[in-house]
């Protein structure tokens, strides 16, 4: 009865919030004004506005001013004075939780969830169904069971703040009328061990009638082998409801062919933007490109252009300034207590009309070992095009500089795990290349120059990117393999794996 009475009244609920949003996509650059200033107010109470002269400071450009950029490591003084217990050090009072992540440098980082952001981070992915539902009229996946997925809830504390993983945190405020034909179950999600979790998954759900699944495609996929091995059935047929994929973390174009595969049958997919540092932006529409950016919901937007991001003074651009077709870094200032955060994130606008995004890799992620600058997007836009020309499928794949240590040439290393391998290879290789010198001019100028090879491949084996996530203590969850590295580290680890 609870699931009948949740699917007759989304649609209603579902215009009525998409109504709204609707209104905000025409108010948003003022939206972001008042959400600074709110934030200041707010902020010159703090030990950190008090630092930052937030008394005399009333506009972005002031702000800018006022307020270094900086990353997690730079931050973290006044993170490890919560940590210690101190009050109304980035924000008023203490946080609500500490969303625990890892970071390549700091180590584990513990950002700052407050009681007026976590608004942000739980009604994000709700908008993005609902958007759904007033768009196309498909409310059916609301009377199934949906997998959200979810790192363990249970919480440790740390200076007596809860503290765990992001998706754990929000899974205690799963609303009440989804709980009932929410998946996994509590005591599954608090499996520590990923593939003892996945197991139980596959038990769990494998008679039930799932109409929605969400997660990071690696690990769909996983879970949709486990489900095939298990039954020797298309997903399709194993759910023959399923019609609603939500997925987020990475790029999914090179995950869509094979996916879809495994379901049997094409369904509609709804991307997410979320982070520990907060729920930037969702797709809100099926006809659109791009993510619709979350400027009403307590965090202010700051973007670099990429190539200026580590300059001393880089621009500093609010999205009334923005353009498309720009690579920015993004930048934000939260009711968590962010200030002038740097997320790390490369974003590209496809739309000021609303303000729509897409995700395009990571600034630390790119390859610039002979000062090509090669970046996330065009490295799985070449392999997209090589995928389509050659008919050739692939379950994961990363890239990387070989620096020739004798009368060999340079060039990059694509590391692949393919589904299919393409009946010719070298025809493959030279579409890749290609693909790429198209995407990049500084990467053609080097070919061109004879200054670089072509780009070679090793193929990995069958399951050997798993295997190494999982030798490395990052299998499941929400761990990817980084797209493209600058140095052979992630290299030289994938050798064992190596065909």
């Amino acid at each position: 009865m609870l699931l009948q009475l949740t699917a007759k009244l989304a649609r209603p609920y579902a215009n009525y919030i998409y109504r709204s949003l609707r209104r905000g996509m025409l108010t948003a650059a003022a939206d972001q004004e008042k959400i600074l200033a709110e934030l200041l107010k707010q902020g010159k109470k703090t030990q950190f506005g008090k630092d930052h002269a937030f008394r005399d400071v009333n506009n972005a450009s002031e702000f800018a001013r006022s307020v270094p950029i900086r990353d997690y490591e730079q931050l973290k003084p006044y993170i490890e004075a919560v940590k210690q217990g101190g009050e109304n050090i980035l924000w008023k009072g203490k946080p609500l939780y500490f969303a625990k992540t890892s970071g390549t440098t700091s180590g584990i980082k513990y950002i700052p969830i407050s009681k007026d952001s976590i608004s942000n981070h739980i009604h994000g992915a709700r908008n993005a169904l609902l958007c759904y539902i007033a768009t196309t009229g498909q409310s059916a996946f609301t009377s199934g069971n949906m997998i959200f997925l979810s790192g363990s809830p249970e919480l440790e504390r740390v200076g007596g703040i809860p503290t765990g993983r992001l998706s754990g945190i929000v899974n205690h405020h799963v609303p009440a009328y989804l709980r009932s034909n929410q998946l996994p179950s509590f005591e599954t999600n608090c499996i520590e061990d990923w593939e003892a979790k996945l197991d139980k998954i596959v038990e769990e759900t494998l008679l039930k009638p799932m109409t929605l699944i969400s997660g990071i495609p690696p690990w769909m996929q996983m879970y949709f082998d486990r489900l095939q091995a298990k039954t020797g059935k298309k997903i399709g047929d194993i759910f023959p409801r399923f019609n609603l994929m939500v997925h987020g973390g990475v790029n999914f174009s090179p995950y869509r062919q094979k996916l879809m595969e495994s379901i049997g049958r094409s369904i509609d997919t709804i991307e997410l933007y979320p982070a520990s540092e907060g729920f930037f932006a969702f797709q809100d529409s099926q006809q659109e490109e791009g993510l619709l950016l979350n400027t009403n919901s307590g965090i202010f937007y700051e973007f670099i252009p990429v190539h200026e991001v580590f300059n001393e003074n880089p621009t500093r651009l609010t999205i009334d300034q923005v353009s498309t077709d720009v690579q920015y870094a993004i930048v934000i200032s939260s009711n968590a207590g962010l200030w002038g955060y740097l997320v790390g994130d490369t974003v590209k606008f496809t739309s000021t009309r609303p303000y729509r995004l897409l995700v395009t890799g990571r600034i630390k992620h790119f390859i610039s070992a002979f000062g090509e600058h090669v970046i996330g997007e065009e490295v799985e836009k070449a392999m997209n095009s090589a995928l389509a020309a050659s008919g050739a499928r692939i379950t994961e794949f990363t890239v990387a500089p070989c620096i020739a240590s004798g009368d060999g040439k340079s060039y990059h290393e694509w590391f692949i795990e393919f589904e299919k391998e393409p009946d010719h290879f070298d025809d493959f290789i030279t579409s890749l290349d290609s693909s790429l010198r198209e995407l990049n001019v500084y990467y053609d100028d080097l070919i061109a120059g004879n200054i670089l090879d072509r780009l070679h491949i090793t193929r990995i084996r069958k399951n050997g990117f798993i295997d190494y996530m999982r030798s490395a203590g990052k299998l499941g969850g929400q761990n990817k393999v980084p797209r493209l590295s600058n140095d052979r580290v992630l290299a030289d680890a994938l050798q064992p794996w190596q065909l």
